[in-house]
């Protein structure tokens, strides 16, 4: 399977239900699925791995507006990242608070903000 199929394949894949107690992707996993997502850093803090990626704009404008295309994908899955919005600026976080770490639907997540169009 070419990247690109594993690229779609990932973000029309859909979030499922995380419980507390599921495991982390495992390291393998992570071998598997970062590479469908390769501009997304994988960041560690308090001991919790992240997905993290900053996407530039022009202006104040045009990041308000894909954080709220952002905000609406993360509204029909169910799924939440954190987001900071500056001028020219968003970076996007996604981990599952519910394990502390990553799961599937972070990947997921990741893709789908990947394909957002950037432009308004």
């Amino acid at each position: 399977m070419s990247e690109e199929q594993k690229q779609t394949q990932l973000d029309n894949a859909r979030c499922t239900a995380c419980h507390v107690g599921e495991p982390t992707v495992t390291d393998n996993e992570i071998l598997e699925l970062h590479p469908q997502i390769p501009d997304w850093a994988i960041v560690e803090r308090d001991g919790i791995r992240h997905l993290e990626r900053s996407f530039k704009f022009k202006n104040f404008e045009e990041a308000l507006s894909f954080t709220n295309k952002i905000g609406k994908i993360a509204e029909e899955e169910g799924h939440h990242p954190a987001i900071l919005t500056e001028w020219g600026r968003v970076t996007v976080t996604w981990w599952t608070h519910k394990i502390k770490g990553l799961h599937r639907n972070d990947f997921i997540m990741a893709a789908k903000t990947d394909r957002l169009p950037r432009s308004m």
